[in-house]
């Protein structure tokens, strides 16, 4: 009898140990978005993440043992969010030219980076390997996704190269960088221009008739 009351007794033990550690995990991340967001890529230290979160640094680094994997986290994060939000979009517009396209893709961007700074630090002054990574990751899966929604309705010659389209992702994303680094809301004159960029260049490919294959 007393064994199985031991046992019966143990068992919500791991369940809240488990729940414990999610809710500082999340408090974890959340403290590094809110520093990032207010003090910049700079200031969001382990160090400052654990104080912030009101969790001993030690307790931290249990959680994450490098800065990189906090960041990774949390990009996977905006990630998600961003992928939806331009499905989204390309669904709803269901744009019938390049410039409508173009539009359906840079709009959520633009609103989502302005009311996420702390996306806007990680894909712009993160210097991780693996965040790196991740940005490119997301901009080829994008440029995926675009160069199959012109090819199969027509807004460009269904031999565009999908290289055309992940470069024109790259300039967008290079131009957008310089638009945050102008102004903390992304320069709107920098952001015209990464339009008329990007607009350009796939125009001016696909009107010279290009068949090289992918």
């Amino acid at each position: 009898m007393f064994e199985k009351q031991t046992a019966v007794q143990a068992t919500p033990r791991p369940a809240r140990a488990q729940q414990r550690g999610i809710v500082r995990r999340r408090a974890i991340l959340d403290a590094a978005e809110a520093l990032l967001g207010e003090q910049g890529y700079a200031a969001a230290t382990l160090k400052a993440i654990g104080e912030r979160a009101g969790i001993p640094t030690a307790s931290v680094y249990h959680y994450f043992s490098r800065r990189h994997q906090v960041e990774t986290e949390l990009l996977r994060y905006h990630a998600d969010e961003l992928d939806a939000r331009i499905g989204a979009a390309l669904a709803d517009q269901r744009p019938h030219t390049l410039s409508g396209a173009t539009n359906a893709v840079i709009d959520p961007i633009l609103d989502y980076f302005r009311s996420h700074p702390g996306c806007v630090e990680l894909c712009f002054k993160g210097n991780s390997t693996a965040v790196g990574e991740q940005v490119r990751a997301f901009d080829e899966a994008q440029a995926e996704r675009v160069w199959q929604l012109l090819t199969v309705r027509g807004l460009a010659p269904a031999d565009l190269p999908i290289l055309v389209v992940q470069l024109a992702f790259q300039v967008g994303n290079r131009l957008f960088e310089a638009a945050f680094r102008r102004s903390p809301e992304g320069d709107d004159a920098t952001i015209r221009e990464a339009r008329r960029a990007v607009i350009a260049y796939v125009e001016a490919y696909a009107s010279e008739g290009h068949t090289e294959q992918n």
